[in-house]
């Protein structure tokens, strides 16, 4: 198994932070989708396939809607919390 960098691990730990406030800020969500989308690319050419495909879960439920409240924050906060 690939060693997650420390600059990828603070990132993730920045992303945590990031979707707390995310689930009523659409720019914050979408500040989160992206970091999260680099996170992914990042982990998947680090060769860290086992994380890559925790973030891609994460991406998957993760759709950002203006002037729409989070279906999915719970569930993602969730996923968050298992890292």
């Amino acid at each position: 198994m690939a060693e997650i960098s420390d600059d990828i691990k603070k990132d993730f730990e920045k992303a945590v932070i990031l979707h707390q406030r995310a689930s009523s800020d659409y720019k914050k969500c979408l500040e989160f989708n992206k970091l999260m989308s680099e996170i992914l690319a990042r982990l998947e050419d680090a060769g860290c396939d086992r994380m890559a495909d925790r973030v891609m879960s994460i991406l998957l439920d993760c759709n950002p809607r203006e002037g729409a409240k989070c279906d999915n924050a719970m569930r993602i906060g969730e996923k968050m919390k298992k890292f």
